[in-house]
């Protein structure tokens, strides 16, 4: 299972864990990563994660959700194709860099994009069809694909 996490996903354990959400998310997280370490599942990423990491203001945070980025074997180059299926994708409303993730994830063939971002997850439904990777919260997707 190949699976792409936004860096909302990234940054979701470093976040302020006050409310019950945020620590869900945080934890379905955790839980994921633990399946990555034991070969379960495979985590890809791309440039544009290496770059929204890189432009943390936080060194502290920045170093540590630097660490949950994967080797460059599994992070996708954003090349033309990328380009031009997240133009698309930005046609039907979804914002630059998020258009390019969801690309990237497309074209690495993930089963799934991991995102804590509700508006990006609202998006997805709408464009269902037009969208060809699954697009889910970790908390919802961890909850149907955990297994026993």
């Amino acid at each position: 299972m190949k699976l792409y996490l936004d860096v909302s996903c990234l940054n979701r354990p470093f976040d302020d864990q006050s409310q019950e959400r945020i620590r869900l998310e945080a934890e379905a997280v955790r839980l994921i990563f633990i399946r990555f370490d034991n070969g379960d599942w495979t985590q890809i990423s791309s440039e544009m994660a290496a770059i929204e990491v890189a432009a943390i203001p936080d060194a502290d945070r920045q170093r540590k959700v630097t660490r949950r980025l994967p080797d460059g074997a599994v992070s996708l180059i954003l090349d033309e194709e990328v380009f031009r299926r997240a133009a698309v994708l930005e046609g039907l409303g979804l914002k630059a860099a998020d258009a390019l993730h969801v690309a990237a994830a497309e074209s690495g063939k993930a089963d799934a994009f991991l995102t804590c971002d509700d508006r990006l997850l609202k998006w997805s439904a709408r464009h269902r069809r037009k969208v060809h990777v699954a697009i889910a919260n970790p908390v919802t997707w961890l909850a149907d694909h955990a297994g026993p």
